[in-house]
C-alpha cells in the first residue's frame, strides 16, 4: 500500500506531499526526525541494526531510532512515533518531549539515485526495556561514544550515511 510522505525544498520547508516510492525514486527532498537515546546516566548509546528487509540503508547500523515525516507532521511528534514503533518507547506528546539536539541537511545518493533529505534529531534518556519492531530493527545494544566513535572511524563499517552527518553533534 503506498504511503504519502511530506515533500520539502531544499531550504527547509514543507512544500507538499508524494508517495514515498517516488520521493526516493526522484531524489525529492524529504525530512525525517530521529532519537538519539542515552542511558540515564548519560555514559551509553542505544545502537542498532536495521533489517535486511528495509527498502533504504538495509541491514545497517543506526543510532538514532527515526524515519520520514508524514505531511504537515511536527519533526517532534515524529520522533516520538517512531520511538514508540521502532523501540516500544511510549511518551506523552505534552509531557515526555525528547529534546532536540542537532539539525542538518544530507544531499547524497542511495541505490544510484539522489537522496535528499533534512534531518531532525533529538536525544531521550531512558534505560529501557526496549520492544524493537521486527519488521525495522533486527538487533539492539548498548555503546559508549568512544565504541561507537570507533566504529565510525572506519568508513566501510555500514552505517547509514545521513545519520553519519550528525555524529559530531551528537556524539560527547
Amino acid at each position: 500500500m503506498p504511503e504519502t510522505i511530506a515533500v520539502y525544498n531544499a531550504a527547509g520547508r514543507e512544500i507538499g506531499a508524494e508517495d514515498r516510492a517516488v520521493v526516493y525514486e526522484s531524489g525529492l527532498w524529504h525530512a525525517s526526525a530521529g532519537v538519539l537515546v542515552r542511558s540515564t546516566d548519560g555514559k551509553r548509546v542505544y545502537v542498532h541494526r536495521r533489517t535486511t528487509t528495509k527498502t533504504v540503508f538495509p541491514g545497517m547500523h543506526d543510532c538514532l531510532a527515526g524515519g520520514v515525516l508524514a505531511p504537515h507532521e511536527d519533526p517532534a511528534e515524529a520522533a516520538i512515533r517512531e520511538l514508540s514503533e521502532e523501540l516500544g518507547i511510549t511518551l506523552s506528546p505534552h509531557t515526555d518531549r525528547p529534546l532536540p539536539v542537532a539539525a542538518a541537511s544530507w544531499d547524497g545518493a542511495w541505490a544510484g539515485r539522489p537522496m535528499r533529505c533534512h534531518l531532525f534529531a533529538y536525544e531521550l534518556r531512558h534505560d529501557g526495556p526496549f520492544h524493537h519492531q521486527p519488521e525495522e530493527i533486527a538487533a539492539g545494544w548498548w555503546w559508549t561514544d568512544e565504541e561507537l566513535r570507533s566504529h565510525l572511524e572506519d568508513p566501510a563499517w555500514p552505517f547509514v550515511p545521513d545519520t553519519r552527518i550528525l555524529i559530531p553533534d551528537l556524539l560527547r
